[in-house]
């Protein structure tokens, strides 16, 4: 049996998930997942909440609440959020996890002793108000390129520019203006794997090939080695006696939950973890802006441990969601979150438009309130909705629900019945190379072909060749139920209990849904329209509501 893990990028546990996190990262994983394991491989979904860095701190200690505290309220909350649009991780951990704390210690520790991490004394803010060291996002100032105020020391909002040195810089906290003080931090030697990196990206894998290029242009132009500490409280701290109170910056140890999380899933299982994981294809969804991680950092590490632990196999890269041509901002409120969403319209409206819009690229992309009501009311419900009420509505009227046997297949019923038989055929290979927009796509033809079948046979009139039009729609409604399921598992399962077959959709094997698998007299149970119209008027309110 084949094997494979699931991740995702983490979800910083610092604020709610809005549609821009779910499009290009955990969307596809979860068809995907699905995907896998309707095909017989032993898959798992493995996630967890980026618990440690900076900005948790700083905001944690806004609400007067402890960091832990404060990652526990978001673990839940993204976790909650994450079900309810139908994400089904096998498990959503932590990386403020024992295991995962005890995990990331051990790494370094194995780094060091090959010769891969090296100390360094370094200049660094200090607010001697506070008594701390300040990195990253304890700094604020003025933008050197821009001029804008209040940005951070490691990335200007306004332009999008990471400054080389903030100008008037103050302390977040306290607003009093810092020193420069000297510190001891440990680097990942990120150049000592040149060579291995190059190896790895022009070897023969599934990396996307564009993504790819620009890694090794990259390389090309000169890595740089990587600070790994911090100076706060929060994180994983460093197992040494000489870096007491200093934590590893979250890069280091937040892909490394990757590991960690599914060790800890697969061992309760009773499953041997570490061999699971080196012989399952690992993949690794992400956006296009945390590439130089995945690309570089990620792959470096576990080089540096002798590849204790495979590299991933897939690193699936998506580019941005926009909202109304617009950059997503909370800040703005130019954004809609998840949740807000799920309580206006079914999770498997969204699922249904974000796949369709989001191709395998690193291409942006937009969501637009227009299109979405366009889309779900003409494709969605208009062919495959109108297909499956239609089929199974009038099965219900003309023969009782009993599905009847046919009575000899004219050119058009055969073409038909082929239709359903190429199916599996059609749809595989997109799904393997994870085109899974185009892999909808293909559902969408398939029922429009249905539909069109349908009109044709004229089945109403009770001619020759009625019972033929009905016993071969009702079996493409089944093999729509079980290829939807990936992508609207819960539509699928409706369809699927109005076909009245046992068992559920998700336990279905791929391939059957090209399978002539329903005998003649099986009985129907009610049928009953899938999907609500999205009307324009709402519209036009939840369009007026951004940027409010």
């Amino acid at each position: 049996m084949k094997k494979a893990i699931i991740t995702s990028a983490l979800p910083y546990a610092n604020g709610e998930i809005h549609l821009g996190h779910v499009a290009s990262t955990y969307l596809p994983a979860d068809i995907t997942t699905r995907f896998l394991k309707l095909s017989g491989t032993e898959a798992y979904y493995i996630c967890a909440s980026d618990d440690y860095g900076t900005p948790i701190l700083i905001q944690a200690e806004k609400e007067k609440k402890t960091p832990e505290e404060y990652v526990k309220v978001w673990n839940k909350r993204d976790y909650d959020d994450f079900t309810a649009f139908g994400i089904g991780f096998d498990l959503f951990y932590r990386t403020s996890s024992s295991e995962n704390i005890a995990f990331v210690q051990d790494v370094f520790k194995k780094l060091m002793e090959n010769g891969h991490i090296y100390e360094q004394e370094i200049i660094q803010f200090y607010c001697k108000v506070d008594k701390k060291f300040l990195p990253d996002r304890y700094v604020i100032g003025r933008c050197p390129y821009c001029k804008a105020e209040e940005q951070y020391s490691d990335l200007c909002e306004k332009c999008g520019r990471v400054p080389q040195e903030i100008e008037e810089p103050k302390c977040s906290i306290c607003k009093s203006p810092p020193t420069k003080e000297k510190t001891k931090h440990y680097f990942f030697k990120l150049t000592n794997f040149v060579n291995e990196l190059n190896e790895w990206l022009a070897g023969d894998s599934y990396l996307q090939k564009d993504v790819k290029k620009y890694v090794q242009n990259w390389i090309k132009d000169g890595l740089v080695d990587w600070d790994i500490t911090r100076d706060i409280t929060w994180g994983v701290p460093i197992p040494l006696e000489a870096a007491k109170g200093q934590v590893f910056y979250g890069w280091f140890d937040n892909h490394l939950a990757y590991i960690s999380s599914a060790l800890k899933f697969l061992n309760d299982k009773g499953i041997d973890g570490k061999e699971f994981w080196n012989s399952a294809d690992i993949y690794h969804f992400i956006g296009k802006d945390i590439v130089y991680h995945h690309y570089l950092f990620l792959p470096a590490m576990r080089l540096g441990i002798k590849k204790e632990y495979k590299l991933p196999d897939y690193i699936p890269t998506r580019g941005h969601l926009m909202l109304q041509s617009k950059k997503i901002s909370k800040s703005r409120n130019w954004y809609i979150g998840l949740k807000d969403f799920l309580q206006i319209y079914p999770s498997d409206y969204l699922r249904f438009y974000l796949t369709l819009i989001t191709p395998y690229s690193q291409d942006d992309l937009n969501f637009d309130w227009d299109e979405f009501a366009a889309r779900i009311n003409s494709e969605l419900i208009g062919n495959i909705g109108n297909f499956v009420n239609r089929a199974l509505g009038f099965t219900k009227k003309s023969t009782g629900g009993v599905v009847p046997s046919t009575d000899g297949l004219d050119s058009a019923d055969t073409e038909a019945q082929d239709k359903i038989k190429n199916l599996v055929n059609e749809m595989t290979p997109l799904m393997e190379e994870n085109n899974l927009d185009r892999a909808l796509k293909k559902i969408l033809e398939f029922s429009a072909y249905f539909n069109q079948y349908f009109q044709k046979k004229e089945p109403w009139k009770g001619g020759v060749g009625t019972n033929n039009c009905i016993f071969i729609s009702v079996h493409a409604v089944r093999s729509i139920a079980i290829a939807l399921y990936p992508f609207l598992p819960e539509s699928s399962q409706r369809i699927w209990s109005q076909l009245n077959l046992a068992g559920n959709v998700s336990k279905q094997p791929w391939h059957s849904m090209s399978e002539i698998a329903i005998k003649s007299g099986h009985n129907l149970g009610e049928a009953s329209p899938l999907f609500k119209k999205v009307e324009s008027t709402d519209i036009q309110v939840h369009k007026s509501k951004l940027g409010q």
